[in-house]
């Protein structure tokens, strides 16, 4: 048990041993603790930051107060299911292409999703029935069968590289900007082609 000035404190590693909480968890509430109400600290010992373990305790009990049963925040699939936070970041800042499931419910600037709901999205995501070779895709679509950030897609349009298909259809929007659609089957098969980097 760590004390500081006769009273009993948590350092980080206290709250990972007891909690099974993980170190980038908890320095994340802590960050985000103008958000979410986490206490200050305490103290330290040693260089370590120190929380008093009666406030933190009350704070931990009552931060997923109101929260219902069968919800989960991105570091629980991250646990549960292996998807780094940057994988599931991008799935949902991708939503409004690949349906991902909005939010059932969010405290601060948590969110949660439920999870039975998530993962049927997810395995439906994963393992699509085969597409359409003539369907028309857009560069977020494409750079998702290439495996690539969507940045680089954004860039092979502008400055296409080797075999890099020339798009199926051009639609203007707005303030002079171009939606490119490609044909899928031109797509798969610069991705059976391409040069592989070394």
């Amino acid at each position: 048990m760590t004390t500081l000035d006769g009273r009993r404190v948590y350092t980080r590693a206290d709250l990972m041993e007891a909690h099974g909480l993980g170190r980038s968890t908890l320095e994340k509430w802590y960050r985000e603790r103008a958000a979410n109400g986490h206490p200050e600290p305490a103290g330290t010992v040693g260089s370590q930051l120190t929380w008093d373990a009666e406030v933190w305790d009350r704070w931990y009990a009552s931060r997923d107060k109101g929260v219902p049963p069968g919800l989960v925040t991105r570091d629980d699939l991250t646990a549960k299911h292996g998807l780094s936070r940057h994988t599931l970041k991008k799935l949902w800042a991708d939503r409004a292409e690949n349906g991902h499931p909005e939010p059932a419910h969010q405290v601060g600037k948590a969110l949660y999703w439920n999870e039975s709901e998530w993962l049927t999205w997810y395995e439906s995501y994963t393992q699509s029935p085969a597409e359409d070779p003539d369907d028309l895709v857009t560069l977020a679509e494409a750079a998702r069968i290439l495996g690539l950030a969507q940045s680089s897609a954004t860039v092979y349009a502008k400055r296409p590289p080797a075999g890099w298909p020339e798009p199926a259809e051009e639609q203007p929007l707005g303030g002079g900007r171009v939606r490119r659609l490609y044909r899928r089957r031109d797509i798969e098969t610069y991705a059976a082609t391409k040069p592989r980097t070394p």
